[in-house]
């Protein structure tokens, strides 16, 4: 009976059964891709993004910051300011005319207000509160652009200002303090398209820039861009200006960009995704006037982040998908994590160059993919597996069984040249017997003899090679090597006549004649593999060690021992005793060879 037979792919291809078949890769890949394009569109995929942009900005701004060529400077009314006017914040007209004056003097380049300004006169609580504040800003306008800022109530609607202060300023000098933010609540843009259908709204960075004559661009603060801030107190601004101290307020403001701003804390807080705030670097939030300054920051560079378009993310996530169609395997597991790493590392020198190219979800939707293909291939060969093992449990050792599984054992024609010892076994008188019984009855009796003998080989690292008629050959140190095959073997052949001892004894309590066996072992060189025709063939073992051992075993009967083993399988056991030399025994179609007989105690002689 042949012992396993593996038909050879034609061409060089696998099997059907060694990995999903063309059809199955298209339409898997189709369908990865699918899932992957919606999972695009998604939340999750959307925060990674975000995510991991944030993450990049953190890191550039620690270790790869861009420097400025203008500062913006921030002033602050905080605790002292407040403290130290005692007035309401909507009644500092006053203060901010002076303010506004000082600023004159300084003669920055631009002023932003950040506060807001009241609906009516408040002349009312105390004569001349507007007048100075008209002044502050009458003065400042003939040295420098002055833009307020203006807000919108909880229904949205713009909260109006006092009419005179924006004749002053001029409809050029209104704008919007208001920001978008993303998905997350995370403050991450500069844009004007805050209308309910995406109309531009004139804000108070881009009217000042405009004021400027600064490009205007839309997009993504560069958060790499310059030093955290710091900010002036306002009433350390006003205390200079009263003393006259014009050339410190000079140094500090003269042709720079100027935002005043509330810095009070727990007021007007906003999350980014770095931390701005020098005096404040355990917040998670930051001041709203500190955002605005990044803005114009960002804006004065020329360093608003450019996003690419949703087109460009569409064709990387298509781009990432061809994973799919890496082959499973450590070498393609290292190129997909060296291209991410690249692809990401990419990333970040765009965004420095304040380019941002999102490729966070297509390095993971590539690793999706070429895991779903390995996950398509592992099921494949789990399934492979149990239908090998379904198909040869029964067929092949254990051994052999196993490296067939595991991909060693690969079912070409061929072999190589193993020291191995052979073990023949064959019943005695068997053909009398089988002419005495059923042909049914005979393979019951075969059947039950077998699975012993086969069973005490494969306990002891054997190969079973075939089965011939009522014989076996069986071999062991292939196809995986063994310390020493020789005491395996003898193990083995000990076990299968310990076995027919037990076998015999159910044969006398079923009224049947017993058996007996010979068995002959022998140690050599063998050529072991696949053996046969292209379509057609077994794994087994060739040579004059596999002949010589066949024709020691038809010796047994004659030497009146149930096992023989030549010299070369005697010398490599551990256990010398019981063996009794026989000599020189002639073998048919060779010259003679040196065995040993070997009898378990108490065994009958033939």
């Amino acid at each position: 009976m042949t012992v396993s037979q593996h038909p050879r792919p034609k061409n060089g291809h696998r099997s059907s059964r060694s990995g999903p078949q063309a059809a199955q890769l298209r339409i898997g890949f189709a369908l990865l891709l699918l899932v992957l394009l919606a999972l695009h569109f998604l939340p999750p995929a959307r925060l990674l993004e975000l995510n991991w942009l944030d993450l990049q900005f953190r890191l550039l701004r620690h270790y790869a910051p861009l420097p400025v060529s203008q500062e913006v400077v921030v002033v602050g009314i905080d605790d002292a300011t407040v403290r130290g006017m005692n007035l309401p914040l909507a009644t500092m007209h006053a203060e901010l005319g002076r303010f506004l004056d000082a600023m004159a003097m300084a003669k920055p380049r631009a002023v932003g207000l950040d506060v807001t300004l009241p609906q009516t006169s408040y002349d009312g609580l105390k004569p001349g509160l507007d007048a100075a504040l008209l002044r502050g800003m009458l003065r400042l306008r003939n040295v420098a652009p002055l833009v307020l800022g203006i807000t919108i109530d909880a229904s949205g609607t713009p909260r109006p200002v006092h009419p005179p202060f924006l004749t002053v300023t001029g409809q050029e000098g209104v704008g919007y303090v208001l920001v978008q933010p993303d998905e997350d609540g995370t403050i991450r843009r500069f844009d004007e398209r805050l209308g309910e259908r995406g109309e531009r709204v004139p804000t108070m960075i881009g009217q000042m820039a405009r004021r400027l004559d600064i490009p205007i661009e839309y997009g993504l603060m560069q958060f790499a861009l310059g030093p955290d801030f710091d900010y002036v107190p306002l009433h350390k601004v006003l205390a200079r200006h009263a003393a006259g101290d014009t050339a410190a307020q000079a140094q500090q403001f003269r042709g720079k960009v100027v935002i005043l701003g509330n810095v009070l804390p727990l007021e007007d807080q906003i999350k980014l995704p770095v931390r701005l705030a020098a005096w404040d670097r355990d917040s998670e939030t930051t001041h709203g006037v500190l955002v605005l300054a990044q803005q114009m920051r960002s804006l004065i560079e020329g360093r608003i982040v450019r996003p690419a378009g949703d087109a460009t993310a569409l064709l990387l996530v298509c781009a990432a998908a061809l994973a799919w169609w890496l082959r499973p395997g450590g070498g393609s597991a290292l190129l997909l994590g060296a291209v991410a790493m690249a692809a990401l590392a990419t990333e970040m020198a765009l965004l420095r160059q304040s380019v941002h190219v999102p490729l966070a979800w297509p390095a993971l939707a590539a690793i999706l993919a070429a895991g779903s293909r390995a996950s398509l291939e592992a099921w494949h060969a789990t399934r492979e597996k149990r239908w090998l093992r379904a198909a040869f449990a029964g067929l092949v050792s254990p051994d052999v069984l196993r490296e067939i599984l595991t991909g060693n054992l690969k079912p070409q024609l061929g072999g190589e040249r193993r020291e191995i010892c052979l073990l023949f076994s064959d019943i005695r008188g068997f053909t009398t017997l089988s002419e005495s019984l059923p042909p049914e009855e005979v393979t019951r009796l075969l059947d039950r003899y077998f699975s012993r003998m086969v069973a005490a080989i494969h306990a002891h690292g054997g190969t079973l090679d075939k089965f011939m008629g009522d014989g076996i050959m069986a071999f062991f140190g292939a196809p995986q090597a063994r310390d020493n095959p020789c005491a395996d073997a003898f193990a083995a052949a000990q076990a299968m006549l310990a076995a027919l001892a037990e076998f015999n004894g159910e044969l006398a309590r079923e009224g049947r004649s017993p058996l007996a066996v010979g068995v002959g072992l022998n140690y050599g060189a063998a050529v072991v593999g696949y053996i046969g025709a292209a379509d057609r063939h077994e794994y087994t073992a060739i040579g004059d060690a596999v002949n010589t051992a066949s024709r020691i075993e038809g010796l047994t009967k004659e030497a009146g021992y149930p096992l023989l083993v030549s010299r070369t399988v005697q010398e490599r056991l551990p256990q010398q005793e019981g063996f009794v030399p026989l000599g020189e025994l002639a073998v048919k179609g060779r010259g003679a060879v040196d065995v040993f007989g070997w009898r378990p105690a108490p065994y009958p002689a033939d």
